[in-house]
């Protein structure tokens, strides 16, 4: 395989965490939702919980934003 063709590849696999994070922050507000609406009494205890997690998905899109562009432009 040639070298360019083995970047490129590399950076398409590293930017498939953008599309991973899109559908975890999905599943982290849904989830929240439901339980805010089965329990508004315990929402605001895990309002705390959900922005957690929303940056830590956030960051993983980031992060593998940030190796496809390291990838394309820099090696």
């Amino acid at each position: 395989m040639e070298p360019e063709a083995a970047k490129l590849i590399g950076a398409g696999l590293a930017a498939i965490a953008l599309a991973g994070a899109g559908v975890g922050i999905g599943h982290i507000f849904g989830n929240y939702l439901a339980g805010a609406l089965r329990n508004p009494s315990a929402a605001p205890a895990q309002f705390p919980n959900l922005l957690l997690g929303f940056a830590l998905a956030e960051a993983t899109g980031l992060f593998g934003l940030v190796i496809s562009l390291i990838l394309l432009f820099v090696v």
